[in-house]
């Protein structure tokens, strides 16, 4: 059945863009880590195309490893904290929603339903929480860890952080607030609850000092294929974001975690499954390949040892570019795609050198999704979109902020014509934009109909 609704779109920001190499492109402003008016710069743009919201990716942590490679790669060695940066967002900002990453393992619930409250208040409705439990070691260190907890015990402590968070941001009901200045009222006090959290992981007694949000709570957003993370999802999230290596992969995986919904009480359609895609276009198929060529070029070896090493989980500094793939160091399993993974062991197979894999897979990896003309990316997208692969994408652009004005100039007004985007927001908040219902108090809805 054809679909009615349109189709969601979100910009993925690391600072320079998606690409390792995109610092070095001339249209990138080296400044802007630690500029503020580049990164507002990508927001107005993302805004003045109607996206969704502008994703801030994070990590709390320096990245671990070749020191000379790291040295040629700022995304993770140089960037704002995301909260810091979404509430000047907040305030500069009309309707693109916010998002930003903040991991269940190195906060405290309270902090959190505090920052979130805060950031969806400033913003008028548009903050976004992006849950995680965190996947790199070097974060722990930073933490009184020895690199990470146990993947089990980690979404435990997850799962029950979200549900504290979840229940401060319940502690005032819709109307509480009755600012009655002639009987000196500012609150009605049976409209104020006191959690009285006692769990395994947390003590908190609330309740949270700042009013319910625009948007009832801001918006959970999720990323893990992961069965823990599925099951997560589906009890929590209203966005997920999937890794768009195959159709019908990420098709299985739309039907595997809407299907889990109902028994948690929800409905599928307020959730919103997002790939990521990294999109090269150009106005013909040759141009579109040279910009992916181009950043090929302009990244150092080092760097696309580092991923390489990364993906295969195999310590390749002291391997010669010019000699043949050692395959002793091909582990038994990928850490990532196995489409991919397979691609590379048969490119080794046909006797090509390190060099010459590290190039193939740095064209593999930073094409991860589609590269080609606006028709083309248009239909890729489509089929996705009307075959309920995804209800949405999560835009990977290479360069910010050309790659940005690229798609918005050349695929934007193809996804129009179509009927696939929309022309103007729907609202003023993000849950009315992405089309989600508002969430029930639970103590309001405790106490049944007023």
């Amino acid at each position: 059945m054809a679909r009615t609704d349109k189709m969601k779109l979100g910009t993925f920001v690391y600072t320079f863009g998606f690409h390792p190499a995109s610092w070095l492109h001339p249209a990138s402003d080296v400044n802007g880590a630690n500029d503020f008016a580049h990164l507002l710069d990508v927001a107005n743009r993302s805004e003045a195309a109607k996206f969704d919201f502008m994703f801030m990716a994070d990590s709390p942590a320096a990245a671990v490893g070749d020191p000379n490679a790291l040295a040629r790669i700022p995304t993770k060695m140089n960037r704002f904290e995301p909260l810091s940066l979404l509430s000047a967002l907040a305030v500069t900002t009309n309707n693109l929603g916010l998002v930003a990453t903040v991991s269940t393992s190195y906060y405290e619930p309270y902090n959190v339903a505090r920052l979130f409250s805060s950031i969806d208040h400033l913003s008028k409705g548009r903050a976004c929480w992006n849950v995680v439990t965190s996947d790199h070691d070097e974060t722990g260190y930073n933490f009184n860890r020895e690199g990470l907890d146990p993947h089990a015990l980690r979404y435990e402590r997850g799962n029950e952080f979200v549900d504290v968070v979840f229940g401060l941001w319940d502690s005032f009901e819709e109307g509480a607030l009755l600012l009655d200045r002639e009987n000196g009222i500012y609150y009605d006090k049976d409209k104020h609850h006191t959690l009285n959290h006692r769990g395994k992981h947390f003590q908190v007694r609330g309740p949270l000092n700042i009013a319910r949000t625009p948007q009832g709570r801001p918006i959970i957003a999720q990323a893990g294929g992961s069965e823990p993370g599925m099951d997560m999802a589906a009890r929590t999230a209203e966005i997920v974001f999937s890794l768009a290596s195959n159709i019908e992969r990420n098709r299985a995986f739309y039907e595997n975690v809407k299907s889990r919904m109902p028994a948690h009480g929800r409905d599928p359609d307020d959730l919103k499954i997002m790939p990521g895609i990294v999109v090269n276009v150009g106005e013909t198929e040759a141009e579109a390949k040279a910009k992916v060529d181009d950043l090929i070029d302009r990244m150092h070896p080092d760097v696309g040892r580092l991923m390489l090493s990364e993906f295969l989980e195999a310590d390749l500094r002291d391997v010669a570019l010019d000699k043949p793939f050692p395959m002793d160091r091909l582990p038994a399993a990928p850490k990532g795609s196995r489409a991919l993974f397979d691609e590379l062991v048969d490119f080794v197979k046909s006797g090509h050198t390190v060099g010459e894999l590290i190039r193939h897979y740095a064209e593999k990896h930073t094409g991860n999704g589609i590269t080609g003309t606006p028709a083309r990316i248009a239909d890729y997208m489509e089929e996705w979109f009307e075959t309920r692969a995804a209800d949405g994408f999560i835009l990977m652009f290479p360069t910010l902020p050309s790659s940005l004005d690229d798609f918005v100039r050349l695929v934007l007004p193809e996804l129009r014509r179509r009927g696939l985007f929309r022309e103007e927001y729907e609202g003023t908040t993000l849950r009315e934009n992405l089309g989600l219902s508002m969430p029930a108090n639970r103590f309001a809805k405790a106490k049944g109909p007023a």
